[in-house]
């Protein structure tokens, strides 16, 4: 049986069990595999990878096989030029949305906090995200490795363990569109945009002790819901200032 030598960089090791993590191993196959089938069949999604090697040559996803190929594979690059080479990871989609599987309500929030469109409905079938993600432009962000190798994604990111401010800092880096940002202008509970709203108009909606003390309003038209700079308007911008590393961020946009 044809074997090829494989080898995985920086944070694709995460998929990969201890003994295969960081160092070179071999791996049978059959005949006329292509590249890409082999390595979600090691347990890294394709979503995540952004360059492989065939000895020492770019190739893409196509690419078959032969036996004692040497292939390394690569994350995405944050400093290295690889513009000359066959890049695997999609450019970022020109609107970035998103859509999330039923485990991220927390970053589902933050996302909205931050401005983002995120499309969220926990009773949802795989198959309705990958079908809405290709019908809408999404980005799927998930914690299932079965869901991005779905051969209909195109646009995935597996969501690692961590603290939900660490899971969407890594979002915003992975796609670099942190100028992208536009904290409080979505509604947190229905995803559309705020508009802003006159005191008086909204005035027998607003709780008494909040009229004093608050003049200025946004609201969705769509959902009807009232927001205000009040105490959790402060603990969420704080949130944000951990997942910036930026304090008074909010100020400054």
């Amino acid at each position: 049986m044809p074997k090829a030598i494989f080898r995985f960089y920086e944070e694709l090791n995460d998929f990969l069990p201890e003994h295969r993590q960081k160092i070179d191993f071999k791996a049978d196959f059959t005949d006329k595999r292509s590249i890409k089938d082999m390595i979600e069949a090691l347990g890294v999604p394709h979503t995540e990878i952004d360059l492989i090697l065939a000895n020492g040559k770019s190739v893409d996803f196509t690419y078959i096989l032969q036996d004692e190929d040497r292939v390394s594979v690569y994350p995405v690059f944050e400093s290295l030029n690889i513009e000359n080479v066959t890049r695997l990871r999609k450019i970022p989609l020109r609107r970035t949305k998103f859509i999330a599987d039923i485990n991220l309500g927390d970053i589902v929030k933050f996302m909205r906090v931050l401005g983002f469109d995120v499309y969220f409905d926990p009773t949802v079938s795989i198959q309705k995200i990958i079908e809405i993600s290709q019908k809408e432009s999404r980005i799927i962000l998930t914690k299932s490795k079965k869901l991005l190798k779905f051969k209909k994604v195109t646009h995935g990111i597996f969501i690692r363990p961590g603290t939900t401010e660490k899971q969407i800092k890594r979002i915003l880096d992975y796609l670099d569109i942190t100028d992208r940002i536009r904290p409080f202008s979505r509604c947190l509970l229905c995803n559309n945009l705020l508009e802003s709203v006159p005191k008086e108009k909204i005035i027998d909606r607003i709780p008494p002790k909040t009229r004093h003390f608050c003049d200025e309003y946004t609201h969705c038209k769509f959902c009807g819901k009232i927001f205000w700079k009040g105490a959790h308007f402060i603990r969420m911008k704080k949130v944000i200032e951990q997942i910036l590393n930026q304090p008074e961020f909010y100020q400054a946009v």
